[in-house]
């Protein structure tokens, strides 16, 4: 089993981006979730999106591993396009891709170690004596070694957390989604994985896309910032430049002016959405 990694020299230069949103347009309705949505994440780079509640961060990562399919527009992952592709061929894309959802989203009934061998063990990659190793080796990296017996329920927010992003990382994708990472932690949890965040992505040369309305999460582990504004985005630019000094734009946003690019009146912002059956 593979680390994640991105190809070096000519190849590198000649492979397509991570991911590549191409003039997507997304409505529940009558609410307006994205018009024309443009967005390029670079191979090896962190990018962070931000924007207001109901600006439809957490749909943008159901649309890229095809959980939800956009009304129009083009969503390639690694160069394919995921728009319209049945389960069967979405497999290889999402393969690619792991997930640190916002709950952790860990299995109850499951112990640690078999949570983070639930990828490997549903495309049957490895051995058991691999995946054994390879769930170690991943624990390891987010700092709970040894864990593998404990339950969930035994567990704090923050090592739930770090369960989930090991399970994320343990079928070698190259790109990882966040969704808002660390909702819900005390600070001491939410730098701790800021830290993993930024560590993951040097040492494994993961493509990372965080989706956060933690300022200080955004800051920490970013190269480039995306905010959402009016149903596309709005503005991107480098991280450390716009901690140093931010456009007006991003000024606004950072102040607590989220007006523009919220959701229409009386419509039900686009996380609260039930995802189709």
């Amino acid at each position: 089993m593979s680390e994640p990694g991105t190809a070096n020299g000519a190849e590198q230069a000649a492979a397509p981006l991570a991911i590549d949103v191409r003039g997507v347009s997304k409505r529940f309705g009558a609410n307006v979730v994205y018009d024309g949505l443009d967005l390029a994440l670079q191979r090896g780079e962190t990018l962070t999106v931000l924007g207001p509640s109901g600006s439809g961060k957490s749909v943008l990562l159901k649309l890229i591993v095809g959980l939800l399919a956009p009304d129009a527009g083009a969503l390639l992952v690694d160069g394919t396009d995921v728009v319209g592709l049945d389960e069967r061929a979405l497999r290889p894309i999402r393969a690619k891709v792991g997930m640190l959802f916002q709950g952790a989203a860990l299995f109850d009934s499951m112990s640690v170690g078999d949570n983070v061998a639930y990828g490997l063990l549903e495309r049957d990659t490895g051995t058991a004596a691999e995946v054994r190793d390879r769930v170690a080796e991943c624990l390891e990296w987010v700092g709970l070694p040894g864990t593998q017996a404990r339950a969930p329920g035994d567990l704090s927010g923050g090592m739930k957390k770090r369960v989930g992003l090991a399970r994320a990382l343990a079928p070698g994708p190259s790109v990882i989604l966040y969704d808002e990472p660390t909702t819900g932690l005390d600070p001491a949890n939410s730098r701790r994985i800021n830290e993993l965040i930024v560590s993951l992505q040097e040492r494994l040369k993961v493509t990372s896309l965080v989706i956060t309305h933690d300022l200080a999460c955004a800051f920490a582990v970013s190269d480039r910032l995306a905010l959402l504004d009016a149903h596309k985005v709005g503005l991107i630019l480098d991280a450390a430049e716009a901690e140093r000094a931010p456009p007006p734009l991003l000024e606004k946003f950072l102040h607590g002016d989220n007006s523009q690019g919220a959701p229409q009146k009386g419509a039900p912002p686009p996380e609260q959405l039930k995802e189709p059956q």
